[in-house]
């Protein structure tokens, strides 16, 4: 599932595209059919992200909301020259007489285009039309989020410091820090040599803060790159002489799917555990209790 950084570049991308302007709105796959209609040709006015939730705003208190889920993925397009039309696009790519979108297959589920471009939404958990007061509900059922500027981790912080659930269990609780995902959880956890199992409330509260704000730096970094990479300066392939990261997932990390691997620090073996239906990586002797 896509963390935080991920639906803040996501909501980022769709507003320069599109935003301030028409769009076209469509459905090939039908399921959003019915609400695509209602907002084919209206502006598109705002988008923004809470957690791992996207809200594509429209006149009228309108929002689409998305979740992608497990399986959900989005692909941005440029229109392409037609058949024979080539010579229509001049070499900076610009718009030439005979550009088209191409269609949509019929897995898409939701679509939005203008003269220029389009993108296609597959497979979300979750694409809805909803208005001004069910989006709010969904921001009060959700924590902070390290992303939200003016979003408070005192309210994290408060139950956190009262919570005998693990700490690696609260972070990945979205009613409690809102975008943090399996990556993160694992890495700011190690950044901070806290063990995963540590009670919530066994955290110190300068220990709380300083969390928080690494969550914010490396969010944001993740939304700059699209990737998520963790590691300080000192800790790089370059600067260790050790070779990059082979994944799928790419970026630079610590422990983060390195199970079985040694630390980068101390040589360690990376362990690895279930903690509520979801692999935990950490290192014994960096992060004890």
């Amino acid at each position: 599932m896509p963390e935080g950084h991920t639906i803040h570049r996501l909501a980022a991308d769709y507003r320069e595209r599109f935003g301030g302007r028409p769009v076209r709105v469509s459905s090939p796959q039908g399921k959003f059919a019915d609400s695509a209609a209602l907002l084919d040709g209206a502006v598109l006015a705002r988008t923004e992200a809470h957690g791992k939730h996207l809200f594509l705003g429209f006149p009228g208190g309108e929002w689409v909301h998305i979740h992608l889920g497990l399986f959900g993925k989005v692909t941005f397009g440029d229109a392409i020259a037609t058949d024979g039309a080539a010579e229509a696009v001049d070499a900076a790519g610009k718009n030439g007489r005979n550009r088209a979108i191409p269609p949509p297959t019929d897995t898409v589920r939701l679509r939005l285009a203008n003269p220029d471009a389009y993108v296609d939404l597959r497979g979300p958990t979750t694409c809805a039309l909803i208005t001004d007061a069910e989006k709010r509900a969904i921001h009060d059922r959700l924590g902070p989020d390290p992303l939200r500027a003016d979003d408070d981790p005192d309210g994290a912080w408060r139950r956190i410091s009262k919570s005998r659930t693990t700490i690696a269990a609260l972070l990945m609780d979205q009613k409690i820090v809102a975008g943090v995902g399996n990556v993160y959880r694992a890495e700011v956890l190690f950044r901070h040599g806290i063990d995963p199992y540590r009670a919530g409330r066994e955290l110190g509260a300068g220990e709380w803060t300083a969390i928080w704000e690494d969550l914010v730096l490396l969010m944001r970094e993740g939304v700059r790159l699209n990737r998520i990479d963790t590691v300080r300066p000192e800790h790089t392939p370059e600067a260790m002489g050790r070779p990059p990261r082979v994944d799928d997932h790419g970026g630079e990390v610590y422990v983060y799917r390195r199970a079985h691997l040694p630390c980068h620090i101390c040589g360690t073996e990376i362990r690895t555990a279930d903690l509520a239906a979801r692999n935990l990586f950490w290192c014994p002797t960096c992060q004890r209790r």
